[in-house]
Parts: structure tokens; C-alpha cells; sequence
């Protein structure tokens, strides 16, 4: 039995199948998303959306979707779907699903009568191409399938208004036609292996509608334009692939080319694998370097995801190669920006203060994995160069101070992960000492030290760190730790925040920590009490002012809500750490039982994938960007770290 399969019941109830969204990324950017019906319901959705460098820096939808008709003795069966103004579904193709396979490549099994159709799409890795194999798997006579593309060529944040202003030409390409509808995009390639008859019959079909975009609060409502369409005889047991790219193809090629791409791929046959194709989903391999894409639909690339997810991503999946890759990429960036202070093109966000803080974290998971002895060999010098620059108190929002601990102003623009803005000031106005940037610093001195115990030429740098590890250890408790158990989120000044929030989590979450057993399981205790969810940890405790756990409404009701309840499973990574570390073994089963619910996810929302963000309240539903690197690799690391103990 399939891990990810869905049967007719469930797909033929739009309410059920309607959430459930899948998501297959080329590694270079493009992708192709919508539901498992094939209805969409986010204007990012589209069969291929690509990025278009010489434009922007966004991704943009050419081909929205293609309706496949069956046809035999004369009488059409539309097997599309769609949602139009006023929230009427038309054709209704979804009624001829009978099953729903996710595991390998995303397929599609139809009924019509006497017909049985499979549908199989999938992604060429590091090419903009799309490919979609038709088998027709029983048919009583002669059968025909008709096919009609429905092109957008628009951005994928924007949406496409019916005008005069497109360029209709379709020109043949062999085995199909190809079409810019607009100056600047590259040409959309429609091919096939057999060649089709080719009708162009043009048309705008308006008042597309994308329910998601309605429970957001922002525009959803669309026009589309349909060029014509194809017609292709097909047999019992024969297959026929449809190519959409932006480079024409030689179509007796793209039998061998589907069938290498699916040999190369990971079965999503267990949890952990669903995660592993996730993660590798959020590559991004380009000229320039290698990166990590923050997230789909809408992710970019931030240096403080990359730094976050990295470990995760990579070594949890036994990717070595890749880690080594983007950490190349990324601490170029970082390099350049602590050398001249300026910032990067690609990877934003990299000025930030807690960047460097994060990095030297990321180098700490890959010691753990491969030893000292490569570490310093990779990475000794940037992690000297790091810790130089922020001591000597170079970086300009990050300063250390006589008593060790490091000070960010975070009033007038937000500095740290909860980065939530409304009218451009912070919603969260974190500032003065951050408590996991604390953590995070005298984590990095302290491992450091420990790091290079051996390297003769770092013992004065060494005995530097330790020296502020030491002297800052004991301000740290006295400046975070209260009476009530748990650490203040910020102090800046005479002001402590009481307000419950996860970042303590981190602090007791990572290999060193000014805290004792005892001090860490105090915090722990609240911690579970008060924000820990099925996934993950609340951004803020219900018994604090301002609990916010639900993520709805219009953009700036979300925005008031996004670090004031909803929970993160990127911070199960350091509450399992913690747990374990206070625990041991025993604690084991604890922490499996937890992931249960990660688990229960691969099945909602974006198959096989993790959400941004979770309401705080139950049924904890997932919100915001479908697939969330840094949620997928600290879920994957705490999977890890949980074999290591069985072992």
C-alpha cells in the first residue's frame, strides 16, 4: 500500500481534496504546484511557474493549467477543473478520479465509462520543463484525448486581466507549437511525442477564481487565455508525454528523458523520505552557487533560513556535498559583508545581526558529524574571522559588551526571526540583549574553544573566547532567568519582557549554555506547559497579553498574529535538544511520540511537506507558505538525532 494514496472518496469530495496541494520543484528554481484535483486555488499556482532572472528576481506563472478531454464516438469528457467567480466549479472533471498516488511521481487514475486514463507529471531536474505521461490503461474503441492549455504569463504574486495587448501567434515546433504571449518571456514549448493535430481556436476565459487568495484578504480573481487545443489519438496500453518548456525538445527523446528523471528520484515511502524530498525540493542550483530557497510558493532566499535549515537539509540526509556547497555560497556572502559591508544581491538579509550567530551554529552540526579534524581544515578560518569581527565589535547592529553579552537595537526595523512589520515598525519590537542571540554567542565561544583545544596557532584566540564565555555566564542568568522559571525574551535597559516566548527554547536547546541541568529543566517545564503543540512551539504562550493563535483574516490581521500564537515545528529541533539533553534516553520515546503529529501532516496541506506555521489552537491548521525549508530540516534533524540515541 502506497504511503501518500487517496482514494475516490476522498477526491471526489472537494471539501477534503480541495487543501491538499503538491509541490514539485526543478532545483533551479521553477516549479509546478496546484491541488490534487488539478483545480487552483493560489494565484502562485501553475503547471509550470519559472523564475526569469532578466526581468526580476520572482517567479512567474507561463502555464496555468491543461484540461484533458476524453473523447470516444464524438462524446467529449472534460477531465478539468476549475473555479469560477461566484464559486461555481466547471468542468467537474474531478468526478472521473478514482485514485490519487503521491508516492513516486504525482498520478492521477481516471474513469470514464469504459476508459481508464493515468496521469503522471513530473519535473526535469535543473531544466524548465515539465513533463505529463498519459496511459491510456483500458479503452473498448477508439479514443482520443484533447488537449487545452490555459496560459497566464504573468507573475506570480499579480494577476492577468483579459486585453488586447498579447501576442497570439502560435508558431509549430515539432510535435506541437510554441507561444510568448508577452515581450520579455521566453518562448513556452507545447510538444508531444506523437504528433498531435493542432487547432487554434483563441480565446480569454474569464473570472477564474482562487479560493485562497479570497480567505487572505487579497485579489483573486483572474482572466486566462486559451490559444487552442491538441488532439491526440491514442491505443489501449500505449502512453503519450506532454513537454511544456522554455527550450524545444527532440520529442523522441523525451521517453528516455522521463524515465531517467524518475529513476533518480526518492520514493516518498515513509516519513522520513517525505522530508528528504522536501528538503532537496528547496535546493537551488545556479551558476553563482548553490542555495537554499526559504520556501514555496513565495520563498526567497535569506541568509538566516539558509543558516538554520542547513544542517537539516543536508547532513541529515547524508548530503554532504551539498552542505559544503551552499555554505561555500552562503559564507562568501557573509564574508564580503563583514569585509566591506556589503550586502548580497542573492541571498538577503545577510547584514542582519544574528547571521553570523546562526552560520557559526550551522559549522557546529557539521563538526558533530564529521569530526574536528575536518571542521578546522574547512572551516577554521571563518570561524575565527567570525568571532574576530564580532568581538572587535565591527558588525553595526551587533555589540559586545563589557559583560560579554552582545547588545542589537531591533525598535525602529525588527532584527531577530520574528520580523513581523505594520507600517513598517516592528510588531515585535525585540531590542537590547535577545536571548537567543546570548545563547547563541556564548554557544559558539564555548565550542570554539572546545574546537580547537589542539590548534596551537588559535591559542591566544581561544583564550580570548573563553574569557568572554566565562564573563558573560553569570550576567546571563542574572539578566534572563526570573523567579518564575523561565527566561525574559528580551531585556533592553530596566525593561524585561515577560512575555512566554520559544527563543528560550533555543537557549536551552543547544550544546552549551550558561544554565545548569537543573536551571534548563525549570525553563523546559514551562516550555511544555505553555507552548508546545502537536506542531511545534507557540511564538507566544495563551496566558500572555496579545495570544493571537489563529493566522486569518486580512494582511494585516495575519501579520498582528504571526509571532503572537501560531506555532513553528522548526522549533521542535532545539525543544527536542533540550529534552534529550535533560532526559537522556529516557526521553527518547517522549520526543517520537511528539513527532507524530509532523508526521500526520505529510497528508494535509502540501503533501508530504511542512507548512510555515501552525494555528496555536487547535485543529492546528497549517498557514502561510506550504513548504517551509526550515521547518522540513529541523523536523529532519530531531529524526536524526532521535536514530543516533536508539543506536
Amino acid at each position: 500500500m502506497s504511503y501518500l494514496k487517496f482514494d475516490k472518496n476522498l477526491m471526489i469530495n472537494l471539501e477534503q481534496s480541495l487543501p491538499k496541494e503538491v509541490l514539485r520543484t526543478n532545483q533551479a528554481g521553477a516549479y509546478h504546484c496546484t491541488t490534487v484535483v488539478d483545480c487552483n486555488t493560489r494565484k502562485q499556482h501553475g503547471l509550470l511557474v519559472i523564475p526569469i532572472p532578466e526581468m526580476d528576481n520572482t517567479s512567474h506563472v507561463l502555464l496555468s493549467s491543461l484540461d484533458v478531454t476524453v473523447i470516444q464516438h464524438g462524446a467529449p469528457f472534460n477531465l478539468g477543473l476549475h473555479r469560477y467567480r461566484g464559486g461555481v466549479f466547471n468542468p467537474n472533471g474531478h468526478k472521473y478520479i478514482r485514485e490519487y498516488d503521491c508516492e513516486n511521481v504525482p498520478r492521477t487514475t481516471y474513469r470514464v465509462g469504459g476508459v481508464i486514463l493515468t496521469k503522471e507529471k513530473i519535473f526535469i531536474s535543473h531544466e524548465n520543463r515539465l513533463l505529463i505521461r498519459y496511459t491510456l490503461v483500458e479503452a473498448h474503441s477508439d479514443t482520443t484525448l484533447r488537449f487545452r492549455p490555459i496560459l497566464a504569463f504573468r507573475e506570480a504574486n499579480a494577476l492577468c486581466v483579459a486585453n488586447d495587448n498579447l501576442n497570439g501567434d502560435c508558431p509549430e515546433a515539432t510535435n506541437g507549437v510554441s507561444c510568448c504571449l508577452y515581450p520579455g518571456y521566453p518562448r513556452l514549448y507545447m510538444q508531444f511525442t506523437e504528433k498531435p493535430e493542432w487547432v487554434y481556436d483563441p480565446h480569454w476565459y474569464n473570472g477564474f477564481e482562487y479560493v485562497k487568495d479570497m480567505e487572505r484578504g487579497v485579489p483573486y480573481t483572474e482572466d486566462l487565455w486559451v490559444p487552442g487545443y491538441f488532439d491526440v489519438p491514442i491505443k489501449k496500453g500505449e502512453s503519450i508525454i506532454f513537454s511544456a518548456g522554455t527550450t524545444e525538445v527532440d520529442p523522441a527523446k523525451l521517453v528516455s528523458l522521463y524515465e531517467n528523471e524518475i529513476a533518480s528520484r526518492t520514493n516518498r515511502s515513509s516519513f522520513f523520505n517525505c522530508l528528504k524530498n522536501a528538503a532537496k525540493q528547496c535546493y537551488l542550483k545556479e551558476p553563482e552557487g548553490m542555495y537554499l530557497i526559504s520556501g514555496y510558493p513565495w520563498g526567497k532566499i535569506l541568509a538566516r533560513n539558509t543558516f538554520m535549515a542547513l544542517p537539516g537539509a543536508t547532513i541529515a540526509i547524508n548530503h554532504r556535498a551539498d552542505y559544503e556547497a551552499i555554505m561555500e555560497t552562503a559564507s562568501k556572502a557573509l564574508r564580503t559583508f563583514m569585509q566591506t559591508g556589503a550586502t548580497d544581491k542573492r541571498i538577503g538579509g545577510i547584514d542582519l545581526p544574528d547571521i553570523p550567530l546562526w552560520c557559526l551554529w550551522a559549522i557546529q552540526q557539521y563538526a558533530k558529524s564529521y569530526g574536528p579534524d575536518d571542521t578546522i581544515t574547512r572551516y577554521g578560518s571563518l570561524i575565527r574571522e567570525i568571532l574576530d569581527y564580532i568581538t572587535d565589535n565591527r558588525h553595526p547592529n551587533l555589540r559586545v559588551e563589557d559583560n560579554g553579552m552582545v547588545y542589537t537595537l531591533g525598535t525602529t526595523s525588527p532584527v531577530s526571526w520574528m520580523n513581523a512589520t505594520l507600517n513598517g515598525r516592528p510588531l515585535v519590537p525585540r531590542t537590547g540583549y535577545l536571548v537567543e542571540f546570548n545563547a547563541l554567542w556564548y554557544n559558539a565561544l564555548m565550542w570554539a574553544s572546545s574546537l580547537t583545544e589542539n590548534v596551537s596557532e588559535m591559542s591566544s584566540s581561544r583564550q580570548r573566547w573563553t574569557s568572554i564565555a566565562e564573563k558573560m555566564k553569570q550576567p546571563f542568568i542574572d539578566t534572563f532567568l526570573n523567579d518564575y522559571g523561565y527566561l525574559y525574551d528580551y531585556v533592553n535597559g530596566t525593561y524585561a519582557d515577560p512575555s512566554v516566548r520559544p527563543n528560550m527554547a533555543v537557549a536551552i536547546g543547544l550544546d552549551y549554555s550558561p544554565l545548569d541541568r537543573r536551571q534548563r529543566k525549570r525553563v523546559l517545564d514551562v516550555v511544555t506547559r505553555e507552548l508546545l503543540t502537536p506542531k511545534g512551539l507557540r511564538t507566544l504562550s495563551p496566558k500572555s497579553f496579545g495570544y493571537r493563535p489563529f493566522y486569518l483574516g486580512s494582511p494585516e490581521e495575519r501579520e498582528m498574529a504571526l509571532h503572537n500564537g501560531p506555532a513553528r515545528p522548526w522549533l521542535m529541533g532545539f525543544y527536542a535538544d533540550a529534552y534529550l539533553r535533560v532526559f537522556g534516553m529516557s526521553g527518547v520515546s517522549y520526543i517520537d511520540r511528539m513527532l507524530i503529529g509532523f508526521e500526520d501532516e505529510m497528508s494535509q496541506g502540501c503533501i508530504g511537506s511542512l507548512s510555515q506555521l501552525y494555528d496555536g489552537n487547535p485543529p492546528f491548521s497549517g498557514r502561510g507558505a506550504i513548504s517551509h525549508v526550515t521547518n522540513i530540516s529541523e523536523v529532519l534533524r530531531t529524526l536524526t538525532t532521535l536514530k543516533k540515541f536508539i543506536k
